[in-house]
This record gives C-alpha cells, structure tokens and sequence, in this order.
C-alpha cells in the first residue's frame, strides 16, 4: 500500500494506466481506488469530484509526458524533419512493444468514449491534441516548411501515430510503425512533398 503523500499520485497513475488499456467507461472508481493502493477516505479528499477529476488530472500528466517526448525528439533531431518521424514512429512503437501491445493513447481512448459524455474533458483532450500537433509543426517549419505545410505534415503525422496504435493493438505487432516510417522516406515528411 502506497504512503498517504503518495496516494493521489498512484491514484492518478492507475487511472492513467487504466483509461489507456480499456477506456474510461469501463474503469470504475471501485478498481481505480483497489489498484491504487488508495485508502477510499483519502481518494475524495484529493479527489472530490470524483471520475471526472481525476480523468482531468490523467490527461495533465499524460500529455505532460508526450509533449516532452516530442520536444525531447525534437532536440535531438534539429533541423532533420525525417530522422524526426522516424523517431517518433520509433518511441511510439517501442511503447506499444513494452506495454505488450496493451496501451493505446489515453488522449484518442477518451475522445472515443466521452464527447457524449463529458464535454469540458472532451475540451482538454481535444487541447491536448492541438498542444502536441503544434510541437510537432513547429519542428518541421525548423527544417525549412511552410507554415502550410507544417501544419499538415504535422496534422498527418499525428493521426498516422494514433491510427497505428490501433492497428499495433490489433495486430500485436508494430510493422505499422516501420510502415509508415517508410511511407515519410517517401516524401510526405519534407518540405516540398
């Protein structure tokens, strides 16, 4: 069992960990506290609005995490828009192997389950994807696009990245990735493409 100053922070992994693997509708409060580790009294305390609360708290630090994967690829790949795809299709398949093909976005999870459901969530999920789509558009106009052509490289690029989760999950195996890893050698992720 987790010390008390840790219960909010395994509280908010767990949920992270749960959202990713089989959404948010199918994870209850009961297994998110019983997971965690946490004492139900001290989950309300940190907690007080419950589901919904702690989802906003999930989305913060997961998107908190991709961002500085993205900045961190960046940095090392200044200058160089397709060792920078290439990275990212990397990192992102290499998560999927380590999770052994069991966690999807959290972010493209609850965009699928919440729009009907919760819209202030659905807002800062649909942020968060506006957040990542920017870092990855400022890189490429580092590399010498334009800003046209960032933005929608940067566009494709990120849904190429969720949908190849999906198929990941499916197919248990990240070929997709490499796929479209190769697709970017053909000329979408450079400048004139």
């Amino acid at each position: 069992m987790p010390r008390k100053t840790d219960a909010r922070d395994w509280a908010i992994a767990t949920a992270e960990r749960l959202f990713r693997i089989q959404g948010y509708t199918a994870t209850g409060l009961k297994q998110i506290i019983e997971e965690s580790g946490s004492p139900k009294g001290s989950f309300y305390f940190h907690f007080p609005r419950g589901k919904a609360q702690l989802a906003e708290e999930a989305i913060d630090q997961y998107l908190a995490s991709r961002i500085a994967v993205l900045r961190n690829i960046s940095a090392n790949t200044a200058g160089d828009a397709l060792n920078f795809v290439h990275q990212i299709f990397g990192a992102f398949a290499a998560e999927m192997v380590a999770s052994d093909f069991q966690y999807g976005c959290l972010m493209q999870n609850l965009a699928n389950e919440l729009p009907a459901l919760d819209p202030e969530l659905t807002k800062r999920i649909a942020h968060g994807f506006v957040d990542s789509t920017e870092i990855v558009a400022e890189h490429f106009r580092g590399c010498g696009f334009t800003s046209a052509r960032a933005s929608s490289a940067a566009a494709a690029l990120v849904a190429a990245v969720e949908g190849a989760r999906t198929i990941a999950r499916l197919e248990r195996t990240s070929v997709i990735f490499e796929a479209l890893a190769d697709v970017s050698v053909q000329g979408w992720a450079t400048p004139k493409g």
